[in-house]
């Protein structure tokens, strides 16, 4: 009965952990729905859709920002958006995967998660240091704190 009791109580470090996989949820929630844009583009014209929004929404299309986008949509072939379509899902995958394991507490999920976001931190410095903005600071510092924070939970159930 001790250990029933052990494995149903929370304590801080899992709270974050549940947190952090909440987190992951929602992320693969967001890129299952990029997933499913670059889907739908794939058999509709991505400019002639984008020339009708800015025409509906009464955008001024000599706007630089509206021009570079366009300019951008230009480029994206539908072999292009197939590859999208399938980085996008899969990494969806992925974060799902990630987001139930750590909201289970299995312990694989906090490594896997802490491998993940490790090996990401050289690309979102690289693409903060050359393309500076304020998301990239933010998603280079969230996942900072997740592998800081995940570590600090790795060490404390290895002392345990």
């Amino acid at each position: 009965m001790g250990h029933e009791h052990a494995q149903h109580t929370m304590n801080k470090g899992d709270r974050g952990v549940l947190i952090i996989g909440i987190f992951k949820l929602l992320k693969s929630l967001f890129f299952v729905g990029v997933g499913f844009g670059a889907l739908h583009f794939i058999h509709h014209d991505l400019v002639e859709t984008l020339q009708h929004l800015v025409d509906s929404r009464g955008f001024d299309p000599e706007n630089r920002f509206v021009s570079l986008v366009i300019d951008k949509a230009e480029l994206v072939t539908h072999h292009r958006l197939r590859q999208i379509t399938y980085g996008t899902f899969g990494y969806a995958a992925v974060a799902m995967v990630e987001g139930i394991g750590l909201i289970r507490r299995k312990v694989w999920a906090e490594y896997l998660t802490l491998w993940l976001s490790i090996s990401f931190l050289p690309w979102e410095l690289y693409e903060l240091v050359f393309h500076p903005n304020w998301w990239r600071l933010a998603i280079l510092v969230t996942n900072v704190l997740i592998v800081v924070y995940l570590v600090w939970v790795v060490r404390q159930k290895k002392r345990t």
